[in-house]
C-alpha cells in the first residue's frame, strides 16, 4: 500500500469519526444538545425582577402585528402539527373585519379574522383562530374540551354541544 493511499484512508476514517460525533452530539434527543440549549437560550426576563443598569435604555414593547405578535400575558403555545386537546374556558372573543359597501348597496367583508382566547385549567391563555361560524357558536364561560392544531380551532366540545371550525 502506497503512502498516498494510506493517507487517504486515514483522512476518510477521520471524516467518518467526525460525522458520527456530530450526529451523536447534536441529534434531537441528545443530552449534550439539551445542555447546550440552556446556555444559548435567549431570555426575555433577564432584567425582570432585578435592577436595571443605570446606562440601560428604556424598552418599549410594541406588538409587531396583531396576528403574529405574542403578548407577554400569553404563554408560548405548542406549535406541532398534531392536534392538541385541553380542557379550557372561553374568556374573550376578538375579530377584525374590513367591510366594503359598494354604491349599489352591496356589502362585502374582506380580510376577516376571528380569534378566541381560552384559559386552560393550568391558567395558561391560548389564542386560537377560528371561522365566523365557530366564533358565533362558542359560548363564554363554558368549560369544555378544546381541540386545536397550530393555533387553529378544530373543535370545542362542551356539555350541551360540539362546535367544529
Amino acid at each position: 500500500m502506497t503512502e498516498q493511499m494510506r493517507n487517504l484512508l486515514i483522512l476518510l476514517a477521520a471524516i467518518v469519526v467526525v460525522l458520527i460525533l456530530i450526529i451523536l452530539l447534536f441529534s434531537g434527543k441528545s443530552s449534550f444538545r439539551r445542555l447546550l440549549s440552556i446556555f444559548l437560550e435567549e431570555r426575555k426576563d433577564d432584567f425582570d425582577g432585578g435592577e436595571v443598569p443605570a446606562n440601560a435604555a428604556p424598552v418599549n414593547r410594541v406588538n409587531a402585528d396583531r396576528r403574529g405578535g405574542q403578548d407577554d400575558e400569553f404563554a408560548n403555545q405548542k406549535r406541532t402539527s398534531e392536534p392538541i386537546v385541553e380542557m379550557a374556558t372561553l374568556v374573550r372573543k376578538s375579530d377584525d373585519r374590513l367591510r366594503i359597501i359598494e354604491s349599489t348597496g352591496q356589502v362585502k367583508l374582506v380580510d376577516e379574522y376571528y380569534e378566541l382566547i381560552f384559559v386552560t385549567r393550568k391558567g395558561q391563555k391560548l389564542k386560537i383562530e377560528c371561522s365566523a361560524e365557530a366564533y358565533d357558536k362558542v359560548p363564554f364561560n363554558q368549560q369544555g374540551s378544546l381541540t386545536y392544531r397550530r393555533n387553529t380551532l378544530v373543535k370545542f366540545k362542551y356539555y350541551e354541544d360540539t362546535v367544529f371550525n
